[in-house]
């Protein structure tokens, strides 16, 4: 792991803040495919950020996740910073918002917006679609909220993220009911693919207001983890 200054790196949001980088991870060959349809990447903007608003999800997933000041939270797949502006004031100055995402075209926009939102917890990274590159030992919670069907490599993605989570760290997922070609993901094969990799579900929320559903998983160890050459691609329902 390397450290940089804002000054010498592209996607850092504060003026020459510190920014963690991590090494690559296992690489996406050595996963199996997923064997269910992906979702093409269709923008950065899930939903109308108002109606979303009314519908409460973001007051939920902090509530059943228990966000808190002062905690570190990655959002995989951050796409326009629906969440990362809606975290920064949550987790407060001693906290942190790691936003990743794998398009550089969004996270030049996001890192505007944050500019714009003097926002100085927030932190920006690029990663890739099998590892989301984050430094080691350092969130408390990750969260994929409607993009878990658009991950090409969900069991690299999901294998690769386990070193950057301290222990008793949650991950998220947020997806709506429905089948992965239609921009959703089925409890049931979103289980088995996290089973797959060694994660434990601990509890499935029905979102008020929404078609959609939070997922709460305990990531395995580093040393826990399914080895990717014992890993099977799970069928899609």
């Amino acid at each position: 792991m390397t450290i940089a200054t804002a000054c010498a790196v592209p996607f850092i949001v504060s003026v020459c803040a510190q920014e963690f980088l991590a090494g690559s991870g296992t690489p996406a060959a050595a996963f199996p495919n997923p064997d269910r349809p992906v979702a093409d990447i269709v923008s950065p903007i899930w939903h109308d950020e108002k109606e979303r608003d009314r519908a409460g999800e973001s007051r939920q997933l902090v509530r059943l996740l228990g966000i808190k000041s002062g905690m570190t939270v990655a959002d995989i797949g951050a796409g326009s910073g629906y969440y990362v502006v809606r975290l920064s004031p949550t987790v407060g100055p001693r906290g942190r918002i790691i936003a990743e995402d794998v398009v550089p075209e969004y996270l030049r926009g996001l890192r505007s917006r944050v500019r714009n939102l003097g926002l100085q917890n927030v932190l920006i990274n690029l990663g890739e679609p099998h590892d989301p590159r984050l430094p080691a030992d350092s969130i408390d919670i990750a969260i994929l909220v409607h993009m878990y069907h658009e991950i090409t490599q969900p069991y690299g993605l999901l294998y690769n993220l386990v070193p950057a989570l301290k222990s008793g760290a949650r991950v998220g997922i947020v997806d709506a009911y429905g089948p992965t070609s239609g921009h959703g993901t089925p409890p049931e094969l979103l289980r088995c693919e996290l089973r797959a990799v060694g994660y434990r579900e601990i509890n499935l929320d029905r979102l008020t207001g929404s078609n959609a559903y939070l997922a709460i998983f305990a990531p395995p160890t580093v040393a826990n983890r399914t080895p990717p050459e014992a890993m099977g691609a799970c069928k899609a329902p």
